[in-house]
């Protein structure tokens, strides 16, 4: 593995991608990367973590996680977990890491912001990620995605728009029962079967329907 080569300041270069002058990540337009210089991982490829890098990336913005500043920490922060257990299994894939590690670190906040709840996790993310775009949090407060000191406001903004759960699912049971349509579908049955017994009622029904048509279309063009 190549190993990530000290740059200006606080940051590290990996070999072959150029870093930008102004110190911000610019994976997504393939024109650099820059870390902080104290993460440094010690297994896998340049390309793999810089793939990982992508993917965290795009995901904190789906969230609309603009703040470059916050997101840069936020990524520092999921890709040294990620290290972490790569350096365990090295088999593992960076990406599928970062990814399991952000989808982890989100749950586990969400938690935190809502509340205890006796709702399934998939449950608790998605009222999490309704509620921070129905209080418009990464706008009214950027820095407070993931940190774990949330602002009061913040949290009380979160737990309001949270959707209530509704009552549990009942099992109930049905009987079937006839359907009742009334006298008119009745009688209009019966008309049916007597037409079809009697094919000349049936052709002279038909030759008056057309004749009335072809009326109605005279008058209309006259």
């Amino acid at each position: 593995m190549s190993a990530p080569e000290s740059g200006e300041g606080n940051v590290i270069r990996f070999p072959g991608a150029d870093a930008p002058k102004n110190g911000a990540s610019e994976m997504s337009n393939g024109l650099g990367l820059e870390l902080p210089a104290n993460f440094r991982p010690r297994t896998g490829s340049m390309e793999a973590w810089n793939a990982a890098y992508v993917r965290v990336e795009d995901y904190l913005r789906a969230h609309r996680i603009h703040n470059r500043l916050h997101q840069s920490r936020l990524i520092q922060t999921i890709l040294e977990r990620a290290a972490r257990r790569h350096e365990e299994d090295p088999a593992q894939s960076p990406t599928a890491l970062a990814a399991e590690e952000t989808d982890a670190l989100m749950g586990r906040w969400f938690t935190e912001i809502l509340g205890p709840s006796d709702e399934p996790a998939d449950r608790i993310g998605a009222q999490g990620r309704l509620a921070l775009l129905l209080c418009d949090g990464p706008h009214k407060w950027p820095f407070a995605f993931l940190e774990p000191r949330a602002p009061t406001e913040f949290v009380s903004a979160m737990r309001a728009g949270a959707i209530e759960a509704g009552p549990d699912m009942s099992v109930s049971s049905m009987v079937p029962r006839a359907i009742d349509l009334g006298p008119i579908p009745e009688a209009a049955g019966e008309t049916i079967e007597r037409i079809e017994k009697w094919p000349i009622l049936r052709t002279l029904l038909l030759w008056l329907v057309f004749a009335a048509c072809l009326g109605a279309i005279f008058k209309m063009t006259r």
